[in-house]
């Protein structure tokens, strides 16, 4: 695999991991302390794709 590859597998997966994270945490308790950690972990999902967007836009294709 290319590091490319690996660059955009790594960001996938770990903004799917927070997602899923984010719903877990969301509809664990009816607390709202667990409500408002699993919006707090929702919140990652954008920033983890748009570093990953930023990440990938530096590197050059050879």
């Amino acid at each position: 695999m290319t590091p490319k590859k690996i660059l955009q597998a790594t960001t996938l997966f770990a903004a799917g991991a927070s997602l899923v994270m984010s719903i877990f945490l969301y509809f664990s308790g009816d607390e709202v302390f667990d409500r408002l950690n699993g919006i707090y972990v929702g919140v990652w999902v954008p920033s983890i794709l748009s570093l990953g967007t930023f990440l990938l836009a530096g590197q050059r294709d050879k």
